[in-house]
């Protein structure tokens, strides 16, 4: 006999361990230790975050002879500057963020992320 209040207790723990594990996840940060952030609005590994929202979230910019690791790409942008992309989509920086582990930035407009391994 497994009554209603069984299943719902089952399925909210099991929800609340799904919530602790996404909150576990490691934020990934530049090697200066600050977090990088992707932007919902980037399609296909091109950037559209220029001008304006450049300054607020600049781009985690790198060389072709940066080595790269598992997962991180380069991606040109429109000035010729090579941004760091993971996972296929470029990487960004926050203004507001001051000290390691920052991230002042994460969903800000529903549209930035920190990048959770």
């Amino acid at each position: 006999m497994t009554s209603t209040f069984t299943r719902t207790v089952f399925a909210l723990s099991t929800l609340m361990l799904s919530t602790v594990g996404t909150q576990a996840a490691e934020v990934v940060t530049a090697k200066n230790g600050m977090t990088l952030y992707v932007f919902d609005k980037d399609v296909g590994g091109v950037s559209a975050c220029y001008d304006d929202c450049a300054k607020k979230w600049p781009p985690y910019l790198g060389k072709s002879e940066d080595q790269l690791t598992e997962g991180w790409t380069l991606v040109k942008r429109t000035d010729n500057t090579m941004q760091w992309a993971y996972d296929g989509k470029p990487v960004y920086f926050f203004m507001a963020d001051k000290a390691k582990g920052d991230a002042a930035g994460d969903g800000m407009g529903g549209v930035w992320h920190v990048i959770k391994e």
